[in-house]
């Protein structure tokens, strides 16, 4: 249950990151779910390879390569998922910023804050 709760508030979060940047569009609700499992799937596969791949640009420039890997992974969802476009790289840096500050909130789905 708390997985699907989290689908859905991502799905949100596309939608009003679509909304807020103006480079940035999403047909639909249903196309907002298929953009979470298509970035769900990029982070889990293709992630991990291009972290280690640019592992060395990204230790001599302190970690700041990471934006710019997350933006490009960003834009790789738009070309991936039917109904989302992402139109540029400043949409994508700016897209993949406010989608870490809104999954913030979003992982604390579940948890229960007495423990």
């Amino acid at each position: 249950m708390t997985m699907f709760l989290r689908w859905i508030a991502y799905s949100f979060a596309i939608m009003l990151i679509a909304w807020i940047i103006p480079g940035i569009s999403v047909s639909s609700f249903w196309a907002a779910l298929l953009v979470v499992i298509v970035i769900g799937l990029i982070n889990i596969f293709v992630r991990p390879i291009l972290t280690f791949i640019t592992f060395p640009i990204n230790f001599l420039t302190l970690g700041l390569f990471t934006f710019v890997l997350n933006a490009l992974l960003f834009m790789f969802a738009g070309y991936v998922a039917p109904g989302f476009s992402v139109n540029g790289f400043w949409s994508a840096l700016l897209g993949s910023l406010l989608m870490s500050v809104f999954s913030i909130p979003i992982n604390k789905i579940g948890y229960d804050d007495e423990l």
